[in-house]
């Protein structure tokens, strides 16, 4: 029999959101493609599409809509199938979406993911009964092994935990998440492991709240404790640590991350302001004093420390003056790295019965007075690094059709940070190369190869080969 003839349907996906929901996204592509489902790029070509959606804040969910709403042109017109709807909005708005886009066959909560397969075998068996599948919060974090990674081989996003119990009140995360649930340390080794032999060289650590990792299943804060088995782990040589809420840094995670040889010096900590009203106002648990002492303690304990770190302006009732507190806090503490959200009214978070909301036009001059005064500091410390040789891991050729090549320093995540830009000969996607760092453009680098590329060694045997190798993938 021919390989054509073994598929069971061609689908495509698209993946909304953030890096939790991109685990998701790569766990039902994997699922999909062990049961005998091909991914096309197009789909026009595709039997059913999959888009897995965002619900976080109304641009997210207007976007996710927008796709929802192009697929089911593509429906009407006899293109598609069948449309299924997944992930955080699915979850947010559950049947509400039916009476808004009933054309869509299928919504699937996120911890409905695991039945993707049947699901997709109904819509290509003509049974449209289900429309609706949602799980509880599950009494353990789910099994994200055997994924079919859709991002670049040599990095992953790894996720340690799911769901929050901060309850914030501008954050609707908990309601479509659930609770605070650990994966244990030994799932986190299995999966770490079968990523590295899929031949990922970076690792990024991603939770809604890392610093909290372990707290419901062992009692206590383990990230240490998990961050020093990752870094033993062969195969793997950055590990980046992301969403670090600011609290449960203990002594013994101050040590780890100054003494770890493959954690880098690199820590995602989001503040979202500084002034002691409006954390009371957002119900954050700490205090500016508290989190002073963190930024501190992590400055004097981190050799090279990059931190990035993310702020809310024009929540509810924040007045010129409190604005300018964090303002000043910015220019005092400069952060290497600083992203800046105007507040999302969300009519399902309390922070929507706070009085004060201000205006769209108030919000978007505070953000861009934020980063005006950020700025400065993100290019003097590029700057700084003029003249230093650091490792650059490369992520591709350069955009600009140059022969040029694109990469980042341990200095910038995927996705949210600047680029380097390399020039040099003798190395590819997936190298860690020396180099020499010439000049900036803005929040970018400019380097040249100086050395000899190091590249992955032979792969460590996984314990279990990732089913998704499986993959049939049609142009």
């Amino acid at each position: 029999m021919s390989k054509q003839q073994e598929i069971k349907g061609k689908f495509s996906f698209v993946s909304l959101g953030c890096p939790k929901n991109l685990v998701d996204s790569e766990r039902m592509l994997g699922l999909l493609a062990v049961d005998g489902y091909a991914l096309v790029a197009d789909s026009a070509q595709a039997d059913l599409v999959i888009i897995n959606t965002c619900g976080f804040i109304d641009s997210a969910r207007q976007e996710s809509m927008g796709v929802v709403r192009e697929m089911i042109d593509r429906k009407r017109s006899g293109d598609l199938k069948g449309i299924v709807v997944a992930g955080c909005l699915a979850e947010r708005e559950r049947e509400k979406l039916l009476e808004e886009v009933p054309e869509v066959d299928q919504i699937v909560g996120v911890f409905g993911r695991e039945e993707i397969v049947a699901i997709a075998d109904r819509i290509m068996g003509n049974l449209h009964e289900q429309r609706t599948l949602f799980r509880p919060a599950p009494v353990r974090a789910q099994d994200d092994r055997a994924r079919l990674r859709i991002t670049p081989r040599h990095l992953a996003f790894l996720k340690v935990s799911e769901g929050c119990d901060r309850l914030c009140t501008f954050c609707a995360i908990p309601g479509m998440r659930g609770k605070h649930v650990t994966k244990p340390i030994e799932k986190v080794l299995e999966e770490a492991e079968e990523l590295a032999a899929d031949g990922v060289r970076e690792l990024n650590l991603v939770a809604q709240d890392m610093t909290y990792y372990g707290m419901d299943l062992y009692g206590e804060p383990r990230l240490a404790e998990l961050l020093r088995a990752l870094d033993d782990l062969e195969g793997i040589d950055w590990i980046r640590v992301l969403y670090n809420y600011p609290r449960h840094f203990t002594d013994e995670l101050y040590e780890t991350l100054a003494s770890s040889r493959k954690i880098l010096p690199y820590l995602d900590m989001p503040i979202q302001h500084i002034n002691d009203r409006v954390l009371r106002a957002m119900n954050r648990r700490h205090d500016r004093a508290e989190t002073e002492a963190i930024v501190d303690r992590l400055r004097n304990t981190v050799p090279g420390l990059v931190l990035r770190t993310t702020f809310i302006v024009g929540f509810p009732g924040e007045t010129e003056a409190e604005f300018e507190e964090l303002v000043d806090f910015v220019r005092e503490k400069k952060f290497e790295r600083v992203g800046a959200f105007t507040y999302s009214y969300e009519h399902d978070t309390p922070s929507a019965k706070i009085p004060g909301h201000l205006s769209d036009e108030v919000k978007n001059e505070r953000r861009d007075r934020l980063m005006t005064a950020q700025r400065p500091i993100a290019f003097a410390f590029n700057e700084s690094l003029i003249g230093r040789r650091l490792d650059v891991l490369i992520d591709g050729k350069a955009k600009d059709g140059s022969d040029g090549w694109e990469g980042r320093t341990y200095a910038d995540a995927p996705d949210v940070d600047g680029i380097v830009r390399v020039t040099g000969r003798g190395f590819g996607v997936g190298d860690i190369v020396p180099c020499l760092i010439d000049d900036t453009d803005g929040y970018d680098l400019i380097a040249r190869a100086e050395g000899s590329p190091r590249r992955r060694r032979s792969r460590p045997k996984p314990r279990k080969r990732p089913a998704a190798s499986t993959l049939t993938i049609l142009d």
